[in-house]
């Protein structure tokens, strides 16, 4: 009994174990029926989609203009270089339009084709360019970074990673101190706005910013949009997408690096106040050093910057700190004059004597009082030179005609 009992409970076991794994096995199956019926939809919807596809017409030609809506994320922004103006960003480039000859019949399995690259040759697409642009590209590694989707309603989504080199005119009059704000111009190249129409996708949202973006000596504040139509030359007037990036300085570099070495510079130069005047060799190269320095500084702080024809608020800084190293050394110069010279302090001179070897008597006039002697060459028959008190010229004996 006891045997009969373990062949049944294994038998009914066995059967569970059956009935478990045939609702899986069916699933597997049916999902296989499914992937090769949507491969099979997804081969003729590629082989119909481009009959009788004319790519060199734009699409909805001669029933008026067709939108291009774009919007941009940005990854990351710099460098930007004043003394180029330009500045530069990564971002994605995404561009939506609408073309009805693209359409195709909705299927359960996918309502979308998410396409390579590669078949943007075989269709129509805007040329859209950078107007302000100087030198974007796309980027390559390891592939052409570019999505391509086509929906069933004709819906075309485009979108790229680009790193986009655009101008910036920059008002370096309150430099460091200053905001900047750097344009980007977007439009058609060949398209006036009787054809193509640009607009932004996501209204004030078309501008998306990365969390994480940091710049190294800005803070990116704020970004402004809009649409306007322009005139370009005699080509006509085109659709223009237009933003604004508003740019903070950052000042802690130019504190660290400009603004307090030049400060203590000015205080180091007013240590000679406290130099005795009689040590005119200190006071001069104390005041010789400082003002090197400063013109050093003020050169270094010129090779970032644009060659401009006005002072920046940094120039001017730099110049009134030279100015006040310089009024030192005027102020040593004109204090060594008036208490020196022109109060009338006398000062040693050295005067040639000439006549007989080891003659210690006077001048002819017989009034210098020498102080020193010394024998020239160190011999003892020839002219000696001794110090004695300079005379100004109208206390001097003047010789008397014959």
């Amino acid at each position: 009994k006891s045997v009969q009992a373990m062949l049944l409970l294994n038998g009914f076991a066995l059967l569970l174990l059956l009935l478990a794994l045939q609702p899986a096995h069916c699933m597997m199956y049916s999902e296989g029926v499914n992937h090769t019926e949507m491969t099979k939809n997804v081969t003729e919807t590629l082989n119909r989609l481009l009959d009788d596809y004319d790519r060199n017409l734009r699409p909805d030609f001669g029933r008026g203009p067709i939108k291009i809506r774009i919007n941009m994320n940005i990854r990351s922004m710099g460098p930007i270089s004043e003394r180029s103006m330009i500045y530069s960003f990564d971002c994605y480039f995404r561009q939506e339009w609408t073309d009805t000859r693209l359409t195709f019949p909705a299927h359960d399995n996918f309502t979308h084709l998410q396409l390579n690259e590669k078949m943007l040759r075989e269709i129509w697409k805007p040329d859209t360019y950078i107007v302000n642009g100087m030198g974007s590209y796309l980027h390559n590694i390891t592939s052409p970074n570019v999505l391509f989707r086509i929906k069933n309603t004709g819906e075309i989504l485009y979108s790229m990673r680009l790193t986009i080199k655009a101008t910036c005119p920059m008002d370096l009059l309150k430099f460091p101190m200053d905001n900047q704000t750097c344009p980007l111009e977007i439009s058609s190249h060949g398209y006036t706005d009787d054809d193509v129409i640009f607009e932004w996708s996501l209204g004030d949202q078309s501008i998306q910013l990365n969390r994480d973006l940091l710049l190294s000596q800005f803070d990116l504040k704020k970004t402004f949009i809009k649409k306007a139509d322009r005139r370009i030359g005699r080509r006509g007037r085109f659709s223009v997408l237009l933003c604004d990036f508003e740019l903070h300085r950052h000042m802690g570099y130019f504190l660290i690096q400009l603004y307090f070495p030049c400060s203590l510079l000015v205080v180091l130069s007013w240590v000679g106040f406290w130099i005795n005047r009689e040590a005119t060799s200190d006071r001069i190269e104390l005041s010789t050093t400082t003002v090197l320095t400063m013109t050093f500084l003020g050169m270094d702080n010129r090779q970032d910057l644009p060659r401009v024809n006005y002072g920046t608020a940094l120039d001017w800084y730099v110049g009134m700190c030279f100015a006040l190293i310089l009024a030192t050394i005027i102020e040593f110069a004109s204090v060594h004059y008036f208490t020196k010279v022109s109060s009338g302090e006398c000062h040693l001179t050295l005067v040639e004597i000439t006549g007989r070897g080891g003659d210690d008597s006077g001048d002819d006039d017989g009034e210098a009082t020498p102080t020193a002697t010394a024998r020239a060459d160190g011999g003892g028959g020839g002219g000696r030179f001794r110090y004695g008190q300079a005379r100004p010229a109208s206390s001097r004996r003047q010789p008397q005609s014959p």
